[in-house]
């Protein structure tokens, strides 16, 4: 948005001050003159809303007083005096609400707008974050630190704007307004009942906060591990763990519960200190006024209007209690939110970097090296070598660094060494953008969103049309299945796919990837957990899928590879044998044995 910085651009963890700082700016826009002109109206409307409230016992003590008789007034005029001070009474009330509501009107905009902002840098941002720092991650926490953060910051603009500041502004026209009106020991017995309320309150918040931060840790354990076991529904069912996960998540929320308590508790302790407080000093400027209304000193309006301005102060005061526990724990909460945007991303575009120029979509791996540890590597100078539109399988056994070089090629990770080129361009030299768009991937397990198959498809572009996803879906071998269904292609497909079978998942998968049309196709063990048949079926989408392509097939299954122009063999990150199905058989090595192995398995099914 015009004139909104960006929160990632702070360096440093996010407390107290520096959180605000960092907030500010969405509020006051440099760049935007609209957005800074709702906020001065309703500060003004802020501003004149809390004076008006501020004279209200004023009037209604005037009032009192002519409804008393003080004075040499007659009597008619003494009455008419009284109902006229009553309806002005009346008047300030509502024309303060009134104030209070149309700022609430103009400032709305405002902080909606940059709610929005801050959620959607956020969202952004997490999804700018590596592979490295997600797998790391639960899913729940991030969106539970997000939500916490950014109603953090709403809370904290509604309350420290709107009301830390204006009761500061009316406990100063209250002290000034009894000290003129009464005299300053009345002054002096209000200014150590707010001080000592204020300071009470901060002190024991500070210790609330603490437990606050603790609880919420806990919160968000026992939430991760629900969500966890809620998306391993399956795996719960096949291991019969209902009861271990119900035992896990209560173990989380017994945690929960205690510190739940402790909060709870504390909160009892400070709402009876404030409550102490506020009597003691009601009950001060109470009986000093008794003294001067005996004295003559003051008049009954007087001895009201005192009453009515610490009952008034009192209210916002209670208030305030709240407000600053809440401020507090709002700063916790966008403390960890501003620390997740401050998360560097691992994977950037260099300055200056340009969209990759795709020609035929050449794939070459330069003596690669790489490792997810520093200390353990997993491709010793890998080199690769495949032309336009020519398939090479990688095979090899498990932990051999094949779905590695995928995820490289796709840079959700860098080399540490060598070069991964495509048409001769190193991949850190372009756009992460423009290289995701030129290379589509079938994973071995599809994952889909909780939406119709028809959005799942056109998923691969974003201004697909209808007609475009039914082309893809018949390509893909996929339509006959969705006509079929009663709601066609508006079939929900349920949470991560789970109402399609594996096949039917990877068909829409791969109808999605075609839709995308990249020039590099990655099949990253696409057929491995299918059965023969539909392994068949998914084999001939994928045929066609690679026409006029660039195609890295890794597999585990080699009758799926057979065809391929090249295959390569990989075993402990090293290339052991490369060439043709047939080459490599004539050759009788790793290639040869693992086929044979195979061979033996699939005759022993048979």
């Amino acid at each position: 948005m015009r004139g909104r910085p960006s929160l990632t651009s702070t360096t440093g963890p996010a407390d107290g001050m520096s959180v605000i700082r960092r907030v500010i700016p969405y509020f006051w826009p440099k760049d935007d003159r609209a957005v800074r002109v709702r906020v001065v109206i309703a500060l003004t409307l802020l501003a004149v809303a809390k004076m008006i409230t501020a004279v209200t016992p004023l009037i209604y003590g005037w009032t009192v007083d002519k409804l008393a008789g003080e004075g040499d007034s007659a009597a008619w005029y003494m009455a008419l005096g009284a109902i006229g001070l009553t309806v002005g009474y009346g008047g300030a009330r509502i024309t303060s609400n009134g104030f209070q509501q149309l700022r609430n009107v103009v400032f709305a905009p405002v902080s909606n707008a940059a709610l929005r902002a801050l959620a959607l840098e956020t969202f952004n941002h997490i999804h700018a974050l590596s592979m490295r720092y997600h797998i790391t991650r639960k899913t729940g926490g991030l969106s539970r630190i997000m939500e916490r953060g950014v109603k953090g910051v709403a809370f904290l603009l509604q309350f420290l704007v709107f009301s830390i500041g204006p009761l500061v502004l009316e406990l100063v026209m209250v002290l000034i307004i009894v000290g003129a009106q009464l005299g300053w020991p009345y002054m002096i017995i209000l200014l150590f009942t707010f001080v000592g309320y204020i300071v009470f309150t901060l002190k024991v918040t500070e210790w609330r906060v603490k437990i606050r931060k603790e609880m919420n840790d806990l919160d968000t354990d026992a939430n991760q591990k629900a969500i966890d076991s809620l998306l391993n529904f399956e795996t719960v069912k096949y291991f019969v763990a209902e009861s271990r996960e119900a035992a896990r998540y209560d173990v989380a929320m017994a945690g929960y519960e205690k510190a739940s308590i402790k909060t709870e508790n504390s909160l009892a302790f400070l709402n009876f200190g404030q409550s102490f407080i506020i009597t003691c000093g009601l009950i001060g400027s109470m009986v000093l006024a008794a003294f001067g209304v005996q004295n003559g000193t003051i008049t009954v309006g007087d001895f009201v209007m005192v009453n009515a301005f610490v009952i008034q102060i009192t209210m916002p005061l209670n208030f305030l209690g709240s407000m600053y526990r809440n401020i507090r724990q709002a700063l916790v909460d966008m403390e960890e939110m501003f620390t997740l945007l401050h998360q560097p991303a691992e994977i950037k575009d260099k300055d200056g970097a340009k969209p990759l120029d795709v020609g035929g979509g050449a794939v070459q791996l330069d003596a690669v090296t790489f490792g997810y540890d520093p200390a353990r590597e997993i491709l010793h100078g890998v080199s690769i070598d495949v032309p336009a539109g020519k398939t090479l399988a990688i095979v090899g056994p498990s932990g051999s660094g094949k779905s590695t070089i995928g995820r490289l090629l796709f840079r959700f990770y860098d080399v540490t060494g060598g070069a991964l080129k495509i048409d001769g361009q190193d991949v850190r030299d372009v756009t992460q953008e423009s290289l995701h768009r030129a290379i589509g991937v079938v994973p071995q397990d599809t994952v889909l969103f909780n939406d119709t198959i028809r959005y799942n498809i056109a998923y691969g572009r974003g201004d697909a049309t209808f007609d475009d996803v039914v082309s893809a879906a018949k390509k893909a071998r996929i339509h006959e299945f969705v006509s079929s269904l009663p709601e066609g292609y508006e079939t929900q497909v349920g949470e991560r796919g789970l109402k399609l079978s594996g096949g039917e998942k990877q068909r829409v998968g791969i109808a999605r990837t075609l839709l995308k049309n990249p020039p590099v196709l990655l099949l990253d063990e696409a057929t491995s957990a299918l059965d023969t048949q539909t392994e068949r079926d998914i084999l001939d989408a994928l045929k066609e899928a690679g026409k006029g392509r660039t195609v890295i097939t890794i597999a585990h299954r080699l009758s799926t590879v057979a065809d391929a122009d090249e295959i390569l063999v990989l075993e402990a990150g090293n290339v052991v044998e490369r060439g043709t199905h047939e080459d490599l058989l004539s050759r009788h090595g790793k290639y040869s044995a693992m086929w044979a192995a195979q061979a033996e398995d699939r005759d022993q099914v048979a």
